[in-house]
């Protein structure tokens, strides 16, 4: 049955269905990366079903023989699933379909309708379908009412399932995520709808849950007795590259911190779910976004900080500046980092500060979390003391877990130095070549939506986040402090835990 069911602990556990899968902007950058290389990833693994069919749909004019060798040629250089094995590639690829046509053309969709029904009955698929939206924003209105009024968006019987996948961004701000949200539920009903965050399916995100909830020693300390404040960064050394247009209109607070960042620190905040199963953990995380204290004109002032990235050194090469950037105005107010001060008024944080940070061209790539902890109550050994104690989820480019504390050194003084336990996901389980993309497939293609962002909940972030828009929007005149590529972001951004006698973990 369609709905919201329990998350197995295995990311290709679970029967799945035989089905079609279209996707939507079949010969995009992100369908031919990402989407493919996972449902071929999928498909190697026994985990697409014991029969399905995939139907690319695009304006680009193609047939099934130019899509499949297309499709195959990115697969081999641009994807990130590792070696393409060709006899398997060519087992996938026969099942690969494509139907060019305008988004907005009904006929299009009449021949998407007859195209499916042949390959339902030819290939037993049972009317099971899922839609891939892996297109342009601005066209997911047209694609979803075409859907709707072409008969395709619901259940052919009472045993079939219909499901959509939406990419990020979900609107551009709270009204237009509200539109959208309107348009697609006037279509679909909610537990057909899977809004995507890849972020969430990475293994160390999931393991956030894990951590704290399949472990007697961390949940008694996940509190505002004994947590001092919790970091997160997410921290790219790249800069647009060829995207500064579509960067001139988002921005880093559209960008990452109305998505990736605050779906973290979702996850680092939440209770203790009822069950494991996607409405108890989707309806404990929609209370932590809405128990994040607003942002007004004040406290924008005082707790977001926006800067841009000026020309640098990365890895030892020289690159230029934001406003020199392809596509890029050369006098853009554009922000490329924000760091933000997070309070969250509930009984477990409150007086927890939640520092958000996440920003392009800075000195690493990263994204982690860090809970750090507050200092022993009494400081038995005086002027020895070590650093404060830390829990660090590494989230990427290497999976791991880390947990610092103090440990005397050896010899005959009462020295104490700062010592880490590491975990590490390559050490411990082995190479994995799952993408954060094939488990979310896996997820959706079962039923499952635990990992999967809620219609209220994307509106509940976006309510976060349009005061900060709108504050900046109103000052055309605010300077946008400039720092460095390779440098971990503006002065300012120091400044704002250095208010509260604190710095960042790596600065």
């Amino acid at each position: 049955m369609p709905g919201e069911s329990a998350r197995p602990g295995t990311a290709y556990s679970g029967a799945v269905d035989p089905c079609a899968v279209v996707l939507f902007g079949a010969s995009g950058d992100l369908a031919k990366r990402k989407v493919l290389p996972a449902l071929y990833d999928l498909a190697t693994h026994n985990s697409l079903g014991s029969s399905y069919a995939i139907v690319g749909f695009a304006r680009t004019a193609m047939n099934d023989e130019t899509f499949r060798a297309g499709s195959g040629e990115a697969a081999k250089t641009i994807s990130e699933v590792g070696p393409i094995d060709p006899e398997k590639w060519g087992k996938f690829s026969s099942n690969l379909y494509y139907n060019a046509g305008e988004y907005g053309d009904p006929q299009a969709y009449k021949q998407l309708a007859q195209r499916l029904a042949e390959l339902e009955l030819e290939k037993k698929l049972g009317g099971n379908r899922l839609f891939y939206l892996s297109t342009p924003p601005e066209v997911y209105p047209n694609i979803v009412e075409q859907l709707g009024k072409a008969g395709l968006a619901r259940a052919a019987n009472g045993r079939s399932w219909v499901r959509i996948i939406i990419e990020k961004p979900f609107g551009r701000d709270l009204g237009s995520a509200k539109e959208l949200n309107y348009t697609v539920l006037n279509v679909f009903d909610e537990h057909q709808v899977y809004r995507i965050d890849h972020y969430l399916g990475k293994d160390t995100v999931q393991n956030l849950l894990v951590l704290r909830f399949g472990n007697g020693i961390f949940e008694p300390l996940w509190n505002r007795n004994y947590v001092d404040h919790v970091e997160i960064t997410a921290a790219e050394t790249l800069g647009v590259e060829r995207r500064g247009g579509f960067y001139e209109t988002a921005g880093a607070l559209r960008d990452m911190i109305q998505s990736h960042v605050l779906q973290l620190t979702s996850l680092v905040a939440v209770e203790p779910p009822a069950s494991f199963d996607a409405t108890a953990v989707r309806n404990e995380k929609l209370k932590v976004l809405q128990s994040i204290r607003p942002f007004d004109l004040e406290m924008v002032a005082q707790f977001v900080v926006r800067g841009q990235y000026a020309a640098g050194d990365i890895n030892g090469s020289a690159v230029p500046g934001y406003r020199e950037e392809h596509g890029v105005s050369p006098s853009s107010r554009t922000e490329t980092f924000v760091a933000a001060k997070l309070l969250i008024d509930n009984w477990r944080w409150a007086g927890v500060p939640f520092y958000l940070r996440t920003g392009k061209r800075l000195t690493k790539r990263t994204t982690e979390v860090a809970i750090q902890f507050k200092r022993a109550p009494h400081i038995v050994f005086r002027g020895r003391e070590a650093e404060p104690n830390r829990l660090v989820l590494n989230i990427q480019p290497e999976e791991g877990i880390s947990i610092s504390f103090g440990a005397k050194r050896p010899g005959t003084e009462m020295n104490i130095g700062n010592v880490n336990m590491n975990f590490s996901y390559l050490e411990g389980f082995g190479v994995s070549t799952r993408s954060a993309y094939a488990t979310l497939l896996n997820d959706c293609l079962r039923g499952d939506a635990t990992l999967f962002d809620r219609g209220d909940s994307v509106e509940a972030a976006w309510a976060l986040v349009d005061p900060i828009l709108d504050v900046w929007s109103a000052a055309k005149t605010a300077t946008v402090p400039f720092y460095s590529a390779g440098s971990w972001g503006p002065r300012e951004a120091d400044l704002l835990l250095e208010r509260d006698g604190r710095k960042w973990m790596n600065s």
